[in-house]
């Protein structure tokens, strides 16, 4: 029998953090938010964090009105038509990729990518629409991601919602619905690392850091981290990382010739890039061996400029693989990797550096983009601001 559901005859007026200019702070706004339509779950969010991803199109041009944001878990507050997966009262975290478990990816283990539900820039999946306008002028506001958790609630479609028990911590749940999913489900999933091999990741922040810590659960025996910032070592360190590579003190070396160096000459078996630079991405293939080396593409550029790599160079046996979420299917592997957090087999603290209310959020952007923090746990309903850096 399908879910009764009244709640989801009216619409919402709530707080949201709207990115109206390229670049510009986040203005706080009354938005109406609208009931769900089949398929999809109205959501009262009770935090959320933000990702480089989302500093990487607030930045761009042609994204705005919009509210950003799409690391959160909330609670299901009321459910359109055909909606049997969850129920209100649920806790929930919604995930930027679709698993519509009918679509030949979805029901592939090749793929992770849902063919029947792409993404739509700024809408709705299914009928190209909007949830949110402006209370002041009615005027639409884009959607980002299918998620758009900046703002007290938001409307999800239900291929981008996993259900996990109410009595799961919400700020690790929070963590686990995009960037250290993306970097644990890199290592396990898409370069299947094996017991006693070589890693290198370009990039420590957390999908960076997630990398190292999967790879240290996948038995690598040597991790190596690079990034500008000396700071990130000691985290890294404690989240499976046996070297730090800083590109700044290398003694005029290139970071491929320093990685050939301390692997032996051969180079790593498994390099990750977690920045989204295309000339890292060349230096990270540059670091892996020959027959075997398989470098894994995680970072989101902002631009389309392609990847330098000499034909002849792959013609030797490396490869170069690109990944959007780790390769996780969300609603398998996020709950399996919260029953690993559970087992105290997935370390999920370390990667929370501040906790504030939504009120500061432009706060935790600068954090963010100034390479402060890792994570920020932005609390709907105020919190005790929490600064324990990086």
């Amino acid at each position: 029998m399908e879910q009764m559901n009244t709640a989801a005859a009216k619409s919402i007026r709530c707080r949201a953090a709207v990115s109206r200019v390229a670049g510009q702070p986040l203005e706080m706004e009354e938005v109406e938010v609208a009931p769900p339509r089949a398929h999809e779950v109205r959501i009262k969010i009770l935090c959320t964090s933000i990702c480089h991803t989302d500093i990487t199109f607030w930045r761009m041009e042609g994204n705005h009105p919009s509210i950003f944001g799409h690391e959160a878990v909330g609670v299901v507050e009321s459910v359109g038509e055909h909606v049997q997966e969850v129920a209100v009262g649920d806790m929930v975290v919604p995930v930027f990729a679709a698993q519509c478990s009918e679509c030949p990816d979805c029901l592939s283990d090749r793929s992770n990518l849902c063919s029947k539900l792409p993404d739509v820039a700024g809408l709705m999946p299914r009928d190209r629409t909007t949830r949110f306008s402006s209370v002041s002028t009615g005027e639409p506001i884009r959607h980002f991601l299918s998620v758009s958790s900046f703002a007290e609630y938001t409307v999800v479609d239900i291929t981008h919602i996993v259900k996990l028990d109410v009595g799961f911590p919400p700020a690790m749940a929070c963590l686990l619905s995009c960037g250290i999913s993306t970097g644990v489900g890199a290592a396990w999933k898409v370069a299947a690392v094996e017991p006693g091999s070589s890693v290198a990741v370009f990039g420590l922040g957390a999908v960076g850091l997630a990398v190292a810590q999967g790879a240290r659960m996948r038995g690598a025996k040597r991790i190596i981290g690079v990034d500008l910032n000396p700071d990130k070592f000691d985290v890294g360190k404690r989240l499976g990382m046996t070297d730090f590579i800083n590109p700044n003190d290398t003694g005029g070396k290139t970071v491929s010739e320093v990685i050939k160096e301390m692997t032996g000459g051969g180079g790593a078996d498994y390099c990750f890039e977690c920045i989204g630079s295309t000339s890292v991405m060349a230096e990270a293939f540059q670091s892996t061996r020959n027959g075997w080396g398989k470098t894994i593409l995680l970072g989101v550029s902002g631009n389309k400029a392609p990847i330098g790599i000499p034909s002849h160079e792959i013609l030797r046996g490396r490869s170069v693989i690109g990944s959007l979420f780790g390769g996780i299917k969300p609603k398998n592997d996020i709950p399996m990797l919260a029953q690993k957090y559970l087992d105290k087999e997935l370390e999920l603290e370390e990667f929370i550096t501040h906790e504030m209310g939504f009120e500061e959020i432009n706060r935790a952007f600068e954090l963010l983009t100034q390479g402060k923090s890792l994570r920020c746990i932005i609390w709907m309903d105020g919190a005790k601001e929490i600064d324990n850096g990086v």
